[in-house]
């Protein structure tokens, strides 16, 4: 199918006609949404090979670019990876409606009754990188919450995305929700992302999920409000009280589980008497699992092959096996490397001192915090969001995974009985 297609309308009248359905969304019940979300799951997953003969054709033009292998992951699709998506749907669908919850109820003295309303924000647009599944996700997250959505994704997934999104309007044609609340932008021309990002009158919300590049251009340069999401530079701080088989045990997994995403570690703190009594440990398990490590001057001294660390590699979302080493002598000099070079996605403590854990938890400024843990976590799946629509490290509204109550606003409703003022 070719592009003009698919979509031939211009990236204004697409949003125009994505608020016209938003209108109709709004009105729909919660069981409606819910069934429209698994006749979608069922005919993404009974489509997978069509979606996977689009994604061969991105895996391929990626190759002869040369993308990088993180970036192939990011970018690659499975029978399991589109049933994955598919179940994070039926989870969606599973989940409590937010909209039209009561948030606060009182009557006035004069007997004005007001609520405060859970809403959906409207028309919401997704401007993302690389992965497909997003394409998913998103889309059924805002149908959910009641809102349309405009996608925008990246010109390297655009076979598959196209082929997704023209699944998903296959199976909305059987459900009360109209295919239009789903909007596509299948051109690859940077003016169509540059008129997304200016759009207040049709479109609500911006929401950039991808690199640091996309994001800063996303926030310094949209008029519409953006819902900020960032990138992970996670860090695990080990303490000097640390549990051995626990802290390389999380290690291994943050760093190896899926190197690629945002809630990988990119950054290890030891505290340099930890790593003097279990240098040795550490060092196997590094070596076991293929880890290259970029570290200080302490940490070459006590493991093996490590390349000298740079000012780069503090800052630096590898997406890769490869891990940043910094040594520290106190908690207050890891929270205060955290403060300078995190981006307030997910940081980790590993100890059995509780006060410990507990003053680096209150004192370090990021969206996720985890004790004994891996920084694998933060997604919204893991965490039983169901799919999320990105992880959001601002302050504003939401913070963290971005589930379905972030997706919504609130309206104050005012029932009365011929009160004036």
């Amino acid at each position: 199918m070719s592009i003009a297609a698919l979509k031939p309308m211009t990236v204004e009248e697409q949003a125009i006609t994505a608020k016209k359905a938003a209108k109709t969304l709004s009105m729909l019940t919660t069981e409606e949404k819910n069934e429209a979300l698994r006749i979608t799951a069922n005919e993404l997953e009974h489509s997978y090979e069509e979606i996977l003969k689009a994604n061969e054709e991105d895996l391929s033009k990626g190759k002869e670019k040369g993308y990088d292998k993180a970036y192939m992951d990011r970018l690659a699709l499975t029978q399991e990876r589109i049933g994955d998506f598919a179940e994070g749907l039926r989870q969606v669908a599973d989940l409590p409606d937010p909209t039209g919850d009561v948030l606060s109820e009182w009557t006035l003295e004069n007997g004005l009754n007001v609520q405060e309303v859970r809403v959906p924000l409207g028309v919401i647009g997704m401007i993302y990188e690389a992965r497909p599944n997003v394409t998913a996700d998103a889309a059924g997250l805002a149908l959910k919450s009641g809102n349309s959505i405009v996608l925008k994704g990246g010109s390297s997934a655009l076979s598959s995305n196209m082929k997704i999104v023209e699944v998903m309007h296959r199976a909305l044609e059987k459900t009360k929700i109209p295919k239009e609340a789903v909007q596509f932008i299948a051109s690859t021309d940077r003016a169509a992302t540059q008129q997304l990002f200016t759009m207040k009158e049709h479109i609500d919300v911006l929401i950039p999920r991808g690199g640091a590049s996309l994001i800063n251009a996303v926030v310094e340069n949209a008029t519409v409000p953006v819902l900020e999401t960032g990138v992970g530079n996670c860090h695990i701080y080990v303490d000097n009280k640390a549990d051995v088989e626990k802290a390389l045990n999380i290690i291994i997994n943050a760093k190896t589980d899926r190197p690629a995403v945002c809630n990988a570690a990119e950054t290890l703190i030891v505290h340099k008497d930890w790593l003097k009594e279990n240098s040795d440990q550490l060092a196997k398990a590094i070596k076991d699992h293929g880890i290259t490590l970029h570290g200080d001057e302490m940490a070459a001294d006590a493991l093996l092959n490590v390349v000298p660390a740079g000012e780069e590699d503090w800052a630096n979302e590898y997406l890769s096996l490869d891990l940043a080493v910094k040594t520290v002598g106190t908690l207050e000099e890891a929270i205060d490397h955290i403060d300078q070079y995190g981006t307030k996605h997910s940081e980790a403590i590993i100890t059995e001192d509780r006060e410990t854990a507990d003053r680096f938890m209150q004192l370090v400024d990021a969206a996720a915090l985890y004790h004994n843990a891996s920084t694998r976590f933060t997604d919204g799946s893991a965490l039983g969001f169901g799919a999320e629509i990105g992880i959001s490290t601002q302050k504003l509204h939401a913070r963290g995974p971005m589930g379905l109550p972030a997706l919504t606003t609130v309206k104050f409703m005012m029932r009365g009985n011929g009160q004036i003022r």
